[in-house]
């Protein structure tokens, strides 16, 4: 099962999700603080972030991790020569959350 961004997330009144993301500033933390190792990419013209997290973790669900460590928005897509801080051990990156 892959790991969500939201995991850790509380709840409000009524079973809505508080959609505070705590998870991309646990991992952002992760990786300012070390705990979280990271390798830098140039993306190129025949790659998505999608790609690459299925290439790295096994799992192209997981790309969100590369973007919330890139800070570059959440589409799975972005455009080549963006500069990407992809995790190396998705362990490290649940660890955090």
């Amino acid at each position: 099962m892959a790991i969500s961004r939201y995991d850790n997330d509380g709840f409000v009144e009524n079973g809505r999700l508080l959609a505070t993301n705590t998870g991309i500033v646990r991992l952002r933390d992760g990786i300012a603080n070390g705990s979280i190792r990271t390798a830098t990419t140039i993306l190129s013209d025949a790659e998505r972030l999608d790609i690459i997290a299925g290439r790295q973790y096994g799992d192209g669900r997981l790309w969100w991790v590369i973007a919330a460590a890139s800070g570059i928005g959440w589409w799975p897509q972005a455009p080549a020569g963006t500069r990407l801080v992809v995790p190396l051990d998705i362990a490290e990156v649940e660890a955090v959350l």
